[in-house]
């Protein structure tokens, strides 16, 4: 599963990149960002295309009692994601979620106590799109709308499965071809449980 992220570019290149404008004035990039955090990252929403806006790690379905839920659904397996619960009703809620990098560590031994961390970046380490899902949720008590999102994971690709050595999962990272289809609600997520993305690995 993937926790860490980084979007380390500067706000001009993701805009030229997607296409997209920030709505927002308080964006700071990051080389690293730590999933249980709940950091707000940079995303575009399938319902406002041409916006980047910053959401919540960690997505808090309509029904949550409280933002507790979320430390449970920064991942979101596609194989399963319209199955339960926690992310079924948010399934045609789709985004990108912006990044150049991701971290994960490979397991040198049998129990994981010794680890290699990774990079996993683009080979030119220009900005790309994670597949991703959102949700809003109203807090009851403060009547204040909260924006999240779940990052989509699919099976490792033959890099990743090296790598990610344990579990064999990785982000469902998109083609530029593919970012709109992702972004079709109408479009099935069985379109897209293979990654063909050549990444880069750098140990760290």
């Amino acid at each position: 599963m993937c926790y860490h992220t980084k979007q380390s570019k500067d706000i001009k290149p993701l805009e030229e990149r997607f296409a997209a404008t920030l709505t927002y004035h308080n964006f700071v990039s990051s080389v690293r960002y730590n999933g249980f955090a709940h950091p707000e990252t940079p995303i575009i929403c399938n319902d406002k295309m041409h916006a980047i806006q910053l959401y919540i790690w960690g997505l808090i379905p309509f029904w949550a009692k409280d933002q507790s839920f979320r430390k449970n659904t920064l991942n979101a397996k596609i194989e399963t994601i319209t199955e339960l619960p926690s992310f079924r009703n948010a399934v045609k809620n789709r985004c990108l979620i912006l990044v150049d990098g991701f971290y994960e560590w490979k397991w040198l031994d049998p129990k994981g106590k010794e680890k290699q961390q990774y990079l996993i970046t683009l080979p030119n380490d220009e900005p790309y799109a994670i597949g991703g899902i959102f949700s809003e949720w109203i807090d009851k008590q403060t009547g204040k709308i909260i924006k999240s999102y779940a990052m989509v994971t699919t099976e490792a690709n033959e890099l990743m499965a090296e790598i990610h050595n344990t579990k064999k999962r990785m982000p469902l990272i998109l083609t530029p071809e593919n970012e709109k289809l992702w972004l079709d609600a109408s479009v099935s997520p069985d379109a897209f449980k293979t990654c063909e993305v050549d990444l880069l690995a750098r140990e760290v």
